[in-house]
């Protein structure tokens, strides 16, 4: 007999690599931005962004309670939960207390702009309620390379959120991309996105790789036909420079996506420079074996 699913997804469904033991709870379809020149992940005709209707949202939290055994962490998917109300978010974690008390993570990507909306104090309140790290997809520090693919973000923005949800105690993990701005813009890219993580400290760190699976059009685009992809050694060059120029206390980095050619595992600032000999070999590796796309390490 078919038992019907405690939660009803909208797919595809994501979720960051480190969710991947999470319950998954689809509070919102869809990005309430999507429109990053370079993001693919919320075009199918079906991931238009709307909002779950509360008592579903509701009523799929008393199942998971009633039909999981010591549920510990929770993803509130998909693209940006947090650009619901405050008395939504609100309402959704009051459930997860009271029907999984086993919980003791609410995590969710979240989206600058959208902290933007919500008072010091009502991050706070969600914080005390349980939501305890929240994902950043900063992409890039420079502004030219985010006006281009059109995040609809600054610099400051995605600095003033960081800080803003530190300050109310909520972790954060942010993303860049590897590769962003293409040859043209590599550079600045690099040492602009280092100097963003500088200024706010992220709990977590991590970087993917910029890919195409349904071509790169959109992108070419927003640089007016000036942006030519890094090979397998420019994009260990640039994460070096990246890394080079980051000043950070205790921020664990990853760079373990499944696009990354280089996989390095570690915390800056403690394994800084035994990151930038690794990546050497690592550029040294690819320059003399191109053929050859993947490599890891481990500190």
């Amino acid at each position: 007999m078919l038992i019907e699913p405690p939660v009803e997804y909208i797919q595809p469904v994501f979720r960051p690599p480190s969710e991947g033991r999470s319950l998954i709870l689809q509070v919102t379809n869809g990005c309430s931005w999507n429109n990053c020149t370079f993001c693919e992940m919320y075009t199918a005709p079906q991931k238009k962004f709307a909002p779950k209707p509360k008592d579903k949202v509701i009523e799929e939290i008393k199942r998971c309670g009633e039909e999981l055994v010591k549920t510990r962490r929770i993803f509130l998917g998909d693209g940006d939960a947090m650009a619901l109300s405050l008395s939504r978010i609100k309402e959704i974690l009051e459930a997860i207390r009271e029907y999984l008390p086993t919980v003791t993570r609410v995590s969710a990507y979240c989206l600058p702009r959208n902290l933007k909306n919500k008072t010091l104090d009502e991050l706070k309140l969600l914080r005390e309620l349980g939501l305890s790290l929240i994902y950043i997809g900063a992409e890039s520090g420079d502004d030219t390379v985010l006006k281009k693919i059109n995040k609809g973000e600054t610099f400051e923005s995605t600095k003033n959120a960081i800080l803003k949800a530190k300050e109310a105690g909520i972790k954060s993990s942010v993303m860049i991309i590897n590769g962003m701005g293409g040859k043209e813009f590599s550079k600045q890219h690099a040492i602009n996105s280092a100097k963003l993580v500088n200024e706010t400290q992220p709990d977590y760190l991590a970087t993917l790789v910029l890919f195409f699976s349904e071509g790169k059009e959109k992108v070419e685009a927003g640089f007016g036909g000036e942006f030519t992809p890094l090979n397998t050694a420019e994009l260990c060059e640039e994460i070096r420079t990246f890394i080079e120029h980051t000043d950070l206390d205790k921020s664990i980095f990853r760079s373990d996506h499944v696009s990354n050619h280089l996989v390095l595992k570690g915390v800056l600032g403690k394994d800084k420079q035994a990151m930038l000999e690794e990546i050497d070999d690592a550029i040294e590796h690819f320059k003399a074996h191109p053929d050859i796309q993947h490599m890891s390490a481990n500190f």
